[in-house]
Formats: structure tokens, C-alpha cells, sequence
């Protein structure tokens, strides 16, 4: 029987070792890596990195994809097909429970407030600087951004 516990710890223990090896291993494990969709990373990740849909709720979503010629004052029309292949794969994969919480839900990642909690310790300056520019621009901190890696202990807040 002791055997048969040693083999069960010594699982447990490669199982744990093997996920701490993974992206889950994530400061907020929350954000799933999900193979994105080629869509979504053609069109959006032209302007800006593409990011991870479980940043924001389903209805945060449907309100962004909903108004995209007035996309945070630029234009980011596209065609109906691909309107909706993006909007169907965005909702799919949105953030459920606290990270999707707020009324109305919002429109800018930014604005939510699971990342001003998580950010709270940064003053108003950092935005500004000529190396991160915005609030908006995760990779000028988080250099695994473009994966979906937000790990708090690869944090780079740049000079």
C-alpha cells in the first residue's frame, strides 16, 4: 500500500512539475492559451498585439466588434464574414466570471477593473513614457505578451 501511495505522490509531483512548465503556470491562471485564430491575428494584430480573448467577457467583446469603423477613432471595418468569424471566436473564448464582470461591460481592456487592480501600483507617468506610450501597449512591459504570457515575474516597466 505504501507503494502504491509513493507511485501516487510521485504522479501528483510530475503532473505538478509538467503544468509549472506550461503557460498555465501564469500569474492568473485564468487566461488559458488557446491557438489563436488566423483572422483575428491578420486583422487585429496589424494594429496592435492580438489580444488574449479571455482579457475581456463576451459582451465586452460583441460591443467592440459591433462598432468597428469607430474602433478607438480609427476605422477597422471589415468585411460581414469576417466580422462575424472574429465576434463568433472572441465570444467563444471571452472571459467568464469576475474578469467578465462589470456593467456596462467595457469596451477597452484597460478600463476594466480587474486590470486597474492589477496595476495599481504603477503611477499615471509610466503610461506616458516614450517607451510604453499607453496603457494599451502590454509588450512594452510584459515581453511574452504577443504568447498571452502576462506572468508577473517576466515584468519589464521600461525606463
Amino acid at each position: 500500500m505504501s507503494t502504491f501511495r509513493s507511485v501516487g505522490a510521485a504522479r501528483a509531483l510530475l503532473a505538478l512539475t509538467a503544468l509549472a512548465c506550461t503557460p498555465l503556470a501564469w500569474a492568473d491562471a485564468r487566461i488559458s492559451p488557446i491557438a489563436p485564430l488566423p483572422a483575428y491575428s491578420r486583422e487585429c494584430g496589424a494594429c496592435h498585439i492580438a489580444y488574449p480573448p479571455a482579457l475581456l467577457g463576451a459582451a465586452s467583446w460583441q460591443r467592440v466588434m459591433a462598432d468597428l469603423g469607430r474602433h478607438f477613432g480609427a476605422d477597422a471595418s471589415l468585411d460581414a464574414a469576417t466580422t462575424r468569424e472574429v465576434t463568433d471566436w472572441l465570444v467563444a473564448h471571452a472571459a467568464s466570471g469576475r474578469r467578465a464582470a462589470g456593467a456596462p461591460p467595457p469596451e477597452r481592456i484597460t478600463h476594466s477593473a480587474w486590470f486597474v487592480r492589477e496595476h495599481d501600483e504603477l503611477s499615471a507617468s509610466v503610461w506616458q513614457r516614450p517607451s510604453v506610450r499607453s496603457a494599451a501597449n502590454c509588450a512594452a512591459c510584459h515581453p511574452q505578451a504577443e504568447q498571452g504570457d502576462f506572468n508577473e515575474h517576466r515584468v519589464r516597466v521600461p525606463r
